[in-house]
This record gives C-alpha cells, structure tokens and sequence, in this order.
C-alpha cells in the first residue's frame, strides 16, 4: 500500500496478517502440522497467530507469544532428534 498525504505529511499503512490462515489440524487439507511444519515445505516452521483456529475476542498478543514459545520449544527438539 502506498502512504496517503494528510496535508501535514505522508502517514505510512502497514498490512497485518489476520488469524486463521494457516491453521494446524491433521488431515489431508491442513497447512501446518501440530508441530508447526508447513506441509509439503521441508525445514520451514510458522510460528505467528495465522496458526489459530480460532480467532480469540481480545488482544492476539498474548496468543502469539505463547505459539512463539511452543515453537522455541520444538525447533531444539527437533535438532536433537
């Protein structure tokens, strides 16, 4: 997107990502498995709030932080075999 001129300045627009667009789940039809592995991509992990199945009511901040910790526990886990 390209910032739009206030008159005072150019306010610059960011793109969030909503949740819900990568959801885990088994199945033939998922995206990332329940250890964060996109399907059919070796080595690439997604560990942001796009997982969730569910979009929660408040702030996704605190749902993201808790992913990003689930995935620093699966990476070393993984490393190790």
């Amino acid at each position: 997107m390209r910032p739009r001129w206030t008159g005072r300045g150019a306010i610059a627009s960011r793109s969030v990502t909503p949740p819900a667009l990568a959801r885990w789940a088994r199945g033939d039809r998922i995206v990332v498995d329940p250890a964060l592995k996109v399907h059919g991509i070796e080595r690439l992990r997604v560990a942001d709030r796009s997982i969730m199945l569910r979009i929660v009511s408040g702030n996704t901040n605190a749902a993201a932080i808790m992913i990003a910790e689930k995935a620093s526990d699966l990476v070393p886990a993984a490393a190790r075999g």
